[in-house]
């Protein structure tokens, strides 16, 4: 390697870090790739840096023409990639958005995976959470009678019948009268709640003197919401421009970044991120925020950066102003937002800790239990049926301790009867062929649900596949607790401490890929009916699996039936073999 490093170019390009199976770890840009691909083997480096560097054996690199582009393609290697030691976006959150459709006549509803494709100059917000969105719609549904079906039924519905709709699907209503609602809601949303407001209390003023006290209380707490859950801290700034503010903190090997959601000189939400640092602050904090706005979350007019990102870069990779203040209430909020970030990370920072001992430390116990050299990513497996029938296998996926939920899968088993073994043989095989034929990424290890037997058919099958992935097994005791993890050849029984670290990592995946496995167990027996149900029972026809469905139409009817009401319908043997089995249907 050390003669690959002498050959770098001085250009700008992204950078891919692989380790001793050749798995890529880490993609990176540089402005000057020789030196910042140098920089990682000479010096002293710390926490995540320190571990990365230590599990380089090779890398590649790519040249391109600008900066620019290698943040382009820096973003679309680590989409595709996924190395361990880049932070993705994909578990931050994704806010709601109010969108007032651009129909005739038009509806308010709540989104979040907004299509980027489609016009903007009707959604509001980011909302804190969907429950404020929600809050928002419902209150201007109350006051405002748009259309609240999504088809136009043949007759006026209940809302038309409360006020709440002008009955567009039977009415001609004056499009004059859609245009002034329209106008109002949308001046609401932007910030405005004069015209609510006088509307409300003139409703209100209405219902009182009418001695309707109820309505007019109604009103009042309507209004008390606006005041109370809808009013945002004003900003300092008279422009009313959409902008966010990002600032940053640093502290022991992590970085916090806080973002200010600003809306009509009010901030409307924030957002805070934590994570380990890998490259200089500025990289990351660049990279993030290039990243943000893939999250669904619509760029405003303007954002605000501390000094440290390069401004010219963002501003060409998003296409929207980027600007640093240096004075005035701007560089106020930037402040604001770098001190919100420090506190925090100040708040976080021993759970972060304590949450890395809980699963990174755990990971590299097993790791060392086990004698791996990498335990990057675990696959786990369980099997879930009804006496039988409904045959289902789940995977759940831990790397370094922690669930990748985007690589969870589901599997229908062909086999429906009760053979937990087939059942293995059948998901390993079907797994891990799909693993070969598709080049997807291998794990280090494989748990499956259950005794030696299950370990055992497990490893034929991967043996069958020329594939050098270890198996083992977790075993309960009579508590149905995690005591022994079951490894090696021959088989060997190994204690888990239960007060340790590695007894909870291997508990939460045990109980992880359990709920995975039964969740999707019942999502199929829903779609089962009442006759497939029947159809499972033996002893029960056609004439018989009628006569049941006549007199009982539902299975929680059928459950509650006793073993004499179901013979006076079915022979007695089979209405026992009914019973049980209804009576461990969930």
């Amino acid at each position: 390697m050390h003669d690959k490093l002498l050959l770098l170019p001085s250009m700008p390009g992204c950078y891919l870090m692989k380790n001793k199976d050749n798995v890529i770890i880490y993609v990176g840009k540089a402005k000057n790739l020789k030196n910042r691909v140098n920089s990682y083997f000479r010096g002293k480096h710390y926490g995540k840096t320190a571990k990365l560097v230590s599990e380089i054996v090779d890398f590649e690199y790519i040249v391109v023409e600008s900066e620019v582009e290698s943040l382009i393609l820096e973003n679309n290697l680590i989409k595709k990639y996924d190395p361990k030691y880049n932070i993705l976006l994909r578990d931050d959150k994704s806010y709601p958005y109010i969108e007032l459709t651009d129909d005739i006549v038009p509806t308010l509803k709540v989104v979040r995976n907004i299509n980027r494709k489609k016009s903007k100059k009707n959604l509001y917000g980011p909302y804190p959470n969907v429950t404020a969105a929600r809050g928002t719609v419902n209150l201007l549904n109350r006051v405002y009678p748009l259309r609240k079906c999504r088809t136009y039924p043949k007759k006026p519905c209940l809302y038309y019948h409360i006020g709440q709709c002008l009955g567009y699907c039977v009415y001609d209503v004056d499009k004059q009268k859609i245009e002034n609602m329209k106008s109002e809601i949308i001046k609401f949303l932007n910030g405005d709640d004069t015209n609510l407001c006088n509307k409300l209390k003139i409703e209100m003023e209405k219902e009182a003197g009418l001695m309707h006290y109820e309505k007019a209380l109604e009103y009042k707490n309507l209004l008390d919401y606006i005041k109370v859950t809808l009013t945002r801290q004003k900003v300092e700034l008279k422009d009313n421009t959409n902008r966010d503010i990002f600032g940053y903190y640093t502290d022991k090997g992590y970085i916090s970044i806080q973002v200010f959601f600003i809306r009509n000189s009010k901030i409307l939400e924030r957002h805070f991120k934590i994570f380990p640092l890998i490259e200089t602050t500025e990289e990351e904090l660049t990279r993030y925020i290039a990243n943000f706005y893939d999250k669904g979350i619509i760029k405003p007019k303007e954002i605000l950066v501390p000094n440290i990102v390069d401004n010219n870069l963002l501003e060409q990779y998003l296409g929207i102003s980027v600007k640093t203040p240096k004075k005035g209430e701007k560089l106020k909020l930037v402040n604001m937002a770098n001190n919100n970030a420090k506190i925090a990370l100040n708040e976080k920072f021993e759970l972060i800790k304590k949450d890395e001992k809980r699963t990174i430390d755990a990971n590299e116990e097993l790791r060392n239990i086990l004698k791996l050299d990498i335990l990057d990513r675990i696959e786990i497996f369980d099997n879930a049926h009804l006496f039988g029938n409904y045959n289902v296998s789940g995977m759940v996926v831990f790397k370094e301790g922690m669930p990748s939920k985007n690589d969870y899968r589901k599997f229908k088993i062909s086999i429906d009867k009760n053979d937990d073994y087939n059942t293995m043989r059948e998901v390993i095989y079907r797994r891990y062929f799909r693993v070969l034929s598709d080049n997807l990424v291998k794990p280090n290890l494989i748990i499956v649900d259950g005794g030696v037997g299950q370990i055992n058919v497990a490893r034929d099958v991967i043996n069958s596949l020329n594939l050098d992935i270890p198996v083992v097994g977790l075993k309960k005791d009579d508590h149905h607790a995690t005591s022994k993890l079951l490894a090696f050849d021959p088989i060997e029984e190994i204690d888990i401490d239960k007060r340790s670290n590695l007894f909870y990592l291997l508990e939460r995946m045990q109980d992880e890929v359990h709920n995975f496995t039964i969740n999707y167990h019942r999502q199929i027996r829903s779609k089962g009916s009442l006759s497939s149900v029947l159809d499972n029972i033996e002893g029960i026809g056609e004439k018989r699996k009628t006569e049941l469905l006549k007199k009982y139409r539902s299975i929680n009817k059928m459950k509650e039936a006793s073993i004499d009401e179901l013979d006076k319908i079915l022979p007695h043997n089979v209405s026992i073999n009914l019973h049980d089995f209804l009576e461990n249907y969930k």
